[in-house]
């Protein structure tokens, strides 16, 4: 099999497997109804999801679970348990309390798919590891905007979308279970606890965590109600709802050309520079956002669109780093620890835009994700400066 190959592949399964991580958040209206919730409910159906997800990964990383055992195992069952719990979701659930401990568990089994996929796409690239990666976040950002396109073009019934997308990633752990290691990889290594304290003993992945941190505070808060305020604003101009769920599939869904754009550009000029750059716009479309609410759909969807391209673009830049400046024995455990902390800051800003929003309005909400890009660009700017570092976290090797 070829590197390209298995890259496509990779991507594929990875898409397939994180269609789960919004489809309840995409079904979100139609649970408002059934449930009784407010639309700023909505934000705790990805909550649990992004709390799940926290606690798998640190399981994962203590236990050093894609280095211990081969990660195309931990992935296809990882993503076979993470779809039996979101088809129960569909068909079992009778309340807020249930629905929301399966999201709970559909995170939680989605921490064996994302991190392992990382680490498998590593074991075949070494030159061009940018891009790589880059096509792998980028169909990943695909696969978390597909439920606000299944709901536009799927059935009217949310438990037959979600039951269509739990089919959906069962397909894609058998991809990855297909594609296996490359030629490159480390082998599996012993049990050592100690490896979860040792990774940011090195500067180099330490600030490159720093910059994935103030990456994620803006990340998922902005992909969790971006939705929820381009229905709010599109209901208000009188637009029909099937358009605000396909804008919402094409708000996210550029961050996959963001991602391969950023890939291609960072293995040329250097993934510190080209994440720099992605989180200042992304940082500046955090305070503009809010002044389009209540416009044209065209002039607010442009600025989302832009937004959602650069908001993700720099995300894989963060995990190349890692996958180059960490011990390569215990590279699972690294790109598990940066995602599960990055994971559990997200927590914190989901809650904070919704609260805002009902405090203070659409218009100011997401302004407050302004300071993790911020604080990302200066982590990201130290580690260009750190000469260990330098060679590699500027994309060259």
């Amino acid at each position: 099999m070829t590197r390209w190959r298995a890259l496509f592949l990779l991507a594929a399964a990875e898409l397939a497997g994180m269609s789960l991580w919004f489809g309840a958040s995409a079904a979100a209206p139609a649970l408002a109804q059934r449930w009784g919730l407010a639309a700023a409910d909505a934000g705790h159906l990805t909550l649990a999801v992004q709390l799940g997800f926290v606690v798998g990964t640190l399981v994962s990383a203590v236990s050093n679970l894609s280095d211990v055992y081969p990660p195309r195992y931990v992935f296809a069952v990882s993503a076979l348990l993470a779809a039996l719990a979101n088809a129960v979701f569909a068909l079992a659930s009778a309340g807020v309390v249930l629905g929301l401990a399966l999201r709970f568990a559909t995170g939680f089994c989605l921490a064996g798919v994302y991190p392992p996929g990382m680490k498998m796409m590593a074991s075949w690239f070494r030159e061009g590891r940018g891009l790589a990666l880059g096509i792998l976040i980028g169909a990943l950002t695909l696969g978390k905007a597909s439920p606000y396109l299944v709901n536009a073009i799927g059935s009217a019934d949310w438990r037959v979308n979600l039951v269509a997308l739990s089919i959906f990633a069962i397909a894609g752990g058998a991809v990855a279970l297909a594609v296996g290691d490359g030629p490159f990889a480390t082998g599996t290594a012993p049990f050592d606890v100690h490896q979860v304290f040792n990774v940011f003993r090195n500067r180099g992945v330490r600030l490159a965590s720093f910059g994935y941190f103030g990456h994620m505070w803006e990340l998922y808060a902005m992909w969790t109600w971006i939705p929820v305020m381009i229905r709010a604003s599109l209901d208000a101009t009188g637009e029909p709802h099937r358009l605000a769920e396909v804008a919402s599939f094409v708000v996210i869904g550029a961050g996959a050309a963001g991602c391969v754009a950023a890939g291609f550009a960072a293995d040329r000029w250097g993934r510190t520079a080209v994440a720099s750059a992605a989180m200042a716009v992304s940082g500046a479309c955090c305070i503009a956002v809010g002044f389009f609410f209540g416009s044209s759909a065209t002039a607010l969807l442009t600025i989302a669109a832009i937004w959602g391209a650069t908001v993700v673009a720099d995300s894989a830049q963060f995990s190349a780093c890692v996958t180059e400046l960490a011990d390569p024995r215990y590279l699972g455990t690294a790109l598990t620890l940066q995602i599960c902390l990055g994971f559990l800051l997200t927590t914190a800003s989901i809650a904070l835009v919704g609260r805002l929003q009902q405090a203070v309005g659409w218009q100011w909400a997401f302004a407050s994700l302004a300071p993790g890009p911020a604080l990302g660009v200066v982590a990201m700017l130290r580690l260009r400066s750190l000469p260990e570092a330098m060679r590699i976290a500027q994309g060259r090797r």
